[in-house]
């Protein structure tokens, strides 16, 4: 009978556990959103971050039924955002196109640093 009250009493602290994480997780993105929100005033931030405090869970579960869908825009904006920042940025870093490195080969090749045989084979690795 002990393992029985010991396994219900585990499994019951295991729900609190996950449950109060998921209210933290929900209440920071319930935050997060309200700053990232521009068309929300500040007034109107600020009596959501009163309620938040105040009356914390009923708060959360209201600013998700009412701007629930905002949210979740304005998530997928940011997300489109921080994509496009990535690829651009990529691209910037990226290796030179077949071109830049003939024309760097070939300069190079015109100082003598590299021998006619040594621009030849990078030639082709790069037009490959």
């Amino acid at each position: 009978m002990d393992f029985f009250e010991n396994f219900w009493e585990i499994f019951w602290w295991l729900f609190i556990f996950y449950a109060f994480f998921a209210f933290l997780w929900a209440l920071f993105m319930v935050i997060g959103d309200l700053f990232r929100d521009h068309e929300l005033s500040g007034w109107w931030k600020a009596v959501w971050i009163i309620f938040l405090v105040f009356v914390p869970l009923l708060s959360v579960l209201a600013y998700m039924i009412a701007r629930g869908k905002g949210m979740a825009e304005r998530s997928m904006a940011q997300a489109r955002k921080s994509q496009a920042e990535t690829d651009a940025y990529i691209r910037q870093v990226a290796a030179a196109s077949p071109t830049d490195e003939i024309a760097k080969a070939k300069a190079l090749m015109d100082a003598g640093t590299i021998t006619p045989e040594e621009f030849n084979r990078i030639k082709s690795k790069v037009v490959v």
